[in-house]
């Protein structure tokens, strides 16, 4: 089976154009087989960007973890055009996508390949954004969220989007033990938006 998070650039392609209207800006996506969410915005971005950009928190670097085609870190950067936002993915047709996604929405961004943290040199991040690959399973999941820890400057948060079903409670939990604390700031429809601060 063919997962987003794999290198699977020998799948055929399918790109298709995605419409997503948010805090009255529209904006225009191409996906394509092999990437997450290939025929709409999932919910659980949805709900993740109206908590994060509601709460107006997130400092001035910014990495996009998993990125995909880029929704979050473009429409991050749309929103906070001044704030640094950097995007990775293990998928490089999803960078691809992303870095194209980039230049019709008019953003500036840094989307590159990374292998979770491989290829990401930055060690002073105020802000770590993550709709986590569950498929890849925990062990990769779970590397998310330590090695973020040694990515974060002192004050710098990881967030993350997750549903109950797939693990939301265990993720707190391990969250927790990484950073010594895991506020769950939002809850819809079995999303969890959780936040961990780095002291």
């Amino acid at each position: 089976m063919n997962h987003y998070f794999t290198d699977n650039r020998h799948l055929a392609e399918n790109r298709k154009e995605i419409s997503f209207r948010f805090w009255c800006i529209t904006y225009s996506f191409i996906s394509d087989n092999g990437v997450f969410s290939k025929d709409n915005i999932d919910f659980g971005t949805k709900v993740f960007l109206d908590t994060l950009l509601k709460r107006e928190e997130m400092g001035n670097r910014i990495l996009d973890v998993g990125c995909g085609y880029g929704p979050i870190g473009i429409i991050v950067k749309k929103t906070y055009p001044d704030k640094l936002v950097e995007m990775v993915d293990v998928n490089p047709r999803a960078v691809l996508l992303a870095k194209e996604n980039a230049q019709r929405n008019n953003v500036d961004v840094y989307a590159h390949e990374s292998n979770i943290y491989e290829q990401v040199e930055g060690k002073d991040y105020t802000d770590i954004l993550t709709n986590p690959p569950i498929r890849a399973g925990k062990s990769v999941i779970y590397k998310i969220f330590e090695e973020a820890y040694e990515r974060l400057c002192k004050g710098g948060s990881l967030w993350v989007v997750i549903r109950k079903q797939q693990g939301a409670n265990s993720a707190v939990k391990k969250i927790n033990e990484i950073f010594g604390n895991c506020d769950i700031v939002n809850k819809e429809k079995g999303y969890f938006i959780l936040r961990a601060k780095k002291y």
